[in-house]
């Protein structure tokens, strides 16, 4: 069964849309970065070095950031995969 070309027309028109509404964000972005002077980016920086400088540190061995993380939980479908690779002669 194959798609009409209305449909098919369709599909590239919906796709010319999405490549022009992404270059529109990016284009906003970047406006939006470019729109501080480096002396604006500067204070802005110093300022947050400020704050994160005289926030209080959590000593060693207190709370869950000093604990080793746990193993990291693989997915069903991974699992599946890694098993059909270690199987031989499949």
């Amino acid at each position: 069964m194959r798609p009409s070309s209305r449909a098919l027309k369709l599909l590239g028109l919906a796709g010319l849309a999405g490549v022009a509404a992404t270059g529109a964000v990016l284009v906003r972005g970047e406006r939006q970065r470019r729109a501080h002077t480096p002396d604006e980016v500067r204070t802005r920086l110093h300022e947050r070095h400020a704050a994160a400088a005289a926030a209080p540190e959590d000593a060693p061995g207190d709370g869950p950031a000093s604990e080793p993380p746990g193993p990291v939980p693989v997915p069903a479908r991974r699992r599946w995969v890694l098993r059909l690779r270690r199987r031989p002669g499949v």
